[in-house]
Formats: C-alpha cells, structure tokens, sequence
C-alpha cells in the first residue's frame, strides 16, 4: 500500500477520480458530475475514491490535478485579475499596440493599463537600447492593477530586460509579475498574450490551490500536491502560482498520456469522448503531438505549447434531434435527462444503446430505451423513433471518421485508443485507424494521465551557430532540467525528451532557434 498516489481530472461533464499504487495498477477509481462551482465536483469525486480506498489514506503520498479553472475564467472572463501591460519595444512596436484583436469584454475586464516604452533586443540577441525605467515608473504611479504583465520584442533570445523590470517592479510596487521569456516563444503578440493571460489568472490560481490543500487537509491527507501541465506534465503548486496559465489545455493531455499509459501503445490517435465533446489527439512517443499553429483560448491566439487537439461537438449527452445531432448537449445533467436514466431528452448515449453499443454495468439500459420507442405509440411513430436514433450513430460515426482522417495526416497504420466515459460510442472499426483499442479504465483515463504524469521545464531561444553553438545548447539542456526540477522533477532522474534546432535566415551572424525540453519523474 506504500506510495499511493491520485489523479484527478475535471471534465466539462464529470470529475474523475483514481487511486494507482507503487505498481502503478488502479485499485480505486470514481466519476462525479462537475459541479458549477467545479471544486465541489472535486471533493466529491475525491471523497469517493477514499471511501473506496478504505483504511490506506495513511499510504497517499501524491494528489495530481487536471483543471479546469484557467480555462473557464477565460471563457466566461470570470474571476480575472486587472493586468497593467508593459511592452519594452518603442519606438519599433508601437504601430500595432498591446492587446490588439482581444474581445472587447474580455481586453475590459483585464486591461488595467497599456504601455509601451524602451527596450528588447534584436532577435540574435543585440540590444536595441537600454531599457526605459523611468517610463516604467511614470506608467505604474498611480496606477491601480493586481499584477503586471511585461513582454520584451525577442525575449527569447535575450530575457535580460523583462528580469530588470520585474525587479523594479516587485522592489518600488510589489506587484507580481508575468515575464514573457517564461511563457511563449516567437511571435510578439501571441507571446504578449499569454503573458497577459497569466498574470490575469494569478487570483485564480491562487483559488484552485488553497481549495485543493484545503480538501486534503480537511480530509487528515499529508500528500504533496500537484498541478498538471498542457504537455502532460505536472508541476508543484509554487510553480503554477507563477504559470497558471500553464494549466489550460491540461484536460485533454491527461487523456493522451492516460491512454498511452493504459494501453501500452505508444504511438496512436487516442479518442476522448465526454459527455459534452469528443477530443482527438495523436500519441508520439507516449506524448502528446504539440500543435505547429498559434492557439486561440477566449478569442486570443497565443503562442505558448499545447497538445495538437481536434475538438467535435459530440458526446454522451450530445442531444439527438430528427434530423440530426447537438451540437448542444445536456452536460452533467445526463443523469437526470437521458432516456437511459428515466428522463425525456434523447442523447446520443440512447442512440448507441439502441444500436447494441452499451457500457459495462448498463443494467437495464436496452430496456429503457426499447421502452421509450414503444412509448411513442405503435406504427409509423415508433419507426420514425428508431429511425431517428439509427441516424443519429450514423452521424455520429460520420464526423469520428472524418476527425480522425484529419488528425492522421494520411498515415493509416496507428491504431486507435478510445478513451472517456463516451467511449462505447465509437464503432469496433474506424477506417484510417489499423483497429481499435479499449484499455481497462479507459472510462477515467484523464485522472490516470494526471496521476503518472512527470515533471518537465522547456526552453525555446535563439543561440549563436558558430563554434559556440555546442556549448550554448548544452546550456539550454542545463536551463531547461533547472526548471523541470523547479516543477518538482527528481534531479537525478530528469532527461532531455525533446531537442529541435532550426536554422534562422537573413541574420547577420548565423543563428539556430533551440527548443529543448527536459522531464522527469517526481522527488520523493
């Protein structure tokens, strides 16, 4: 029993929960609907786990997070810090000012205050001119924000001015500070982005920790907690106090580490069908595929890494209309609304029932739904039902074999691991997939991906590609295992996975961009 540890994951529709042991095996797992409020759909489904568990709480040494909170205060521009805005850039950047393209409502409940002053480099690192400090001070006096967002142009290659700043500013005014060399790559804009998201995010982030060491306390647990990553990875709480937004995307990358994990292939489409939605994703190595493109989240592009994720409007409680499907969906309300659990609203839950595709431990679920068409009187009525339903897991098989051409890039050999509570929804046979693959556990997946996941730090810069160059990388190996142990990785146990070098053109001395990034299994 010693060295037990627990994933969590928040869904859209449910929360789920797992218990693995040192072996790695699970031996206590549970969903719960997510609730408004997704803490308390939290400690419910972390309250059902320990009642499973029995008398081994003494055993825990872990709790593994996968949330939701970053991603829904964005959506629903809830619970958002005020952000001052500093970009050190004048006069070059000045033409297409900070926040540019941001929703109207969302760039209003988090703008405080937009600046650009001098500074920044020259993307081989030359600096463009000293940074501008007194024009720092002049635009913070007075100022009333939560947090300061500051982006310098080719941070990357050179952080130096973000660091000066952001020891002005937490030494005269206190304020927490989002630098954008921690965050993004490439791309001013997109990188200045997802550094104003994240400090935007600091109270939340703030909240889910104190909620989540709250319910371990509250239930007599000792265990070191733990946020996942958008890369599958996982970092201590210190750390996502100061990249919350490293959070957002950790859902669907809990799915594709938890399928590999589950099904022992490595290398596949893995396909998460919830309640609310189906996400696909492709497995490279035991890790998430990143997407090559700019990431969208709340009508903003970023460019900070994220699994390469297709998203479909289809799942469990996806609502079947005559003709066709969703996209709207009954969510957590499933239990209650579906025609297999008694209630009135046709799903696509019913629909695969109807076709023989039923869960393990769907007692009776054949029954209802048979019921239910027979309920619509005799004849012409109870045909159209059926027909209605027969169509809809046509459609429905329509638009999985579609995504899944997609996410393929033309290569047919990978197998497909269908995961989710959902998963029974998909066919046995799946063209563009070599088969079709249904781990044990596949129904919590995600809180499997959460619970092994490791440690990581990245590092994305431009170096020098001259005889510097070896020396450079091996220093960006160094940077990058420094902040895959900041995260709570084992120092003795972190490794470079990831290494890619691209050559930059039409510089005046050669450079390559370097993108490293290094993981490890967690201290003990």
């Amino acid at each position: 029993m010693a060295d037990l540890r627990i994933g969590i994951d928040v869904g859209g529709t449910n929360t789920d929960a797992v218990v693995l042991d040192a072996d790695g095996r699970v031996i206590a797992k549970a969903k719960r609907p997510t609730t408004p409020d997704v803490t308390e759909g939290l400690r419910a489904a972390l309250d059902a786990v320990l009642t499973e568990l029995g008398e081994g709480h003494a055993y825990i040494g872990r709790v593994m997070l996968g949330t939701t909170h970053a991603t829904n205060a964005i959506l629903e521009r809830r619970n958002l810090g005020r952000v001052a805005v500093l970009r050190l850039g004048a006069p070059a950047t000045t033409s297409v000012p900070p926040l540019s393209g941001w929703p109207g409502d969302l760039r209003a409940a988090v703008s405080a205050g937009e600046a650009v002053v001098p500074g920044g480099h020259y993307v081989d690192g030359r600096e463009i001119g000293p940074p501008g400090l007194d024009a720092v001070r002049r635009f913070l006096d007075g100022l009333e924000a939560d947090a300061v967002a500051v982006t310098s142009v080719f941070s990357p290659a050179s952080g130096d001015h973000e660091r000066v700043v952001e020891e002005l500013i937490k030494a005269e005014y206190g304020l927490p500070v989002s630098v954008s060399h921690e965050i993004g790559s490439l791309g001013l804009l997109e990188r200045e982005n997802a550094t104003v998201l994240n400090a935007a995010l600091y109270g939340v982030a703030a909240h889910v920790t104190e909620a989540l060491v709250t319910a371990l306390a509250e239930r007599g647990l000792g265990a070191k907690p733990y946020l996942a990553q958008n890369d599958g990875t996982l970092m201590t709480l210190e750390h996502a106090a100061r990249l919350p937004v490293s959070t957002i995307g950790s859902g669907p990358a809990n799915s594709l580490r938890g399928a590999a994990y589950l099904s022992g292939v490595a290398d596949a489409i893995v396909v998460d069908v919830g309640g609310t939605s189906t996400d696909l994703g492709v497995l490279a190595g035991g890790f998430p595929r990143e997407s090559a493109a700019a990431v969208e989240i709340g009508g903003v592009l970023t460019n900070f890494r994220m699994p390469d994720i297709l998203a479909i409007a289809l799942g469990g409680g996806t609502v079947v209309r005559n003709p066709g499907i969703g996209p709207d969906s009954v969510g957590y309300r499933i239990v209650e609304e579906a025609l297999v659990f008694g209630g009135s609203t046709v799903t696509m839950t019913d629909a695969a029932v109807a076709a023989g595709r039923t869960p393990d431990g769907a007692a009776g679920w054949r029954e209802r739904i048979e019921a239910a068409v027979q309920a619509h009187g005799s004849g012409d009525m109870s045909e159209r039902m059926a027909d209605t339903l027969q169509r809809a897991v046509a459609i429905a098989d329509g638009m999985v074999i579609d995504a899944v051409d997609r996410m393929a890039l033309g290569k047919t050999d990978r197998p497909l691991v269908a995961v989710g509570g959902g998963a029974f929804l998909l066919p046995d046979a799946v063209p563009g997939a070599s088969r079709v693959v249904r781990p044990e556990h596949a129904e919590v997946a995600n809180a499997v991906g959460a619970a092994i996941a490791l440690a990581s730090g990245r590092v994305d810069t431009i170096l020098p590609a001259g005889d510097s160059r070896s020396k450079a990388i091996e220093r960006a190996k160094e940077e990058a295992a420094a902040r895959a142990v900041a995260a709570g990785a084992d120092p003795s146990g972190v490794e470079i996975v990831d290494l890619l070098e691209v050559p930059l053109s039409y510089l005046s001395e050669p450079a390559v961009r370097v993108h490293v990034k290094a993981a490890g299994p967690l201290a003990r």
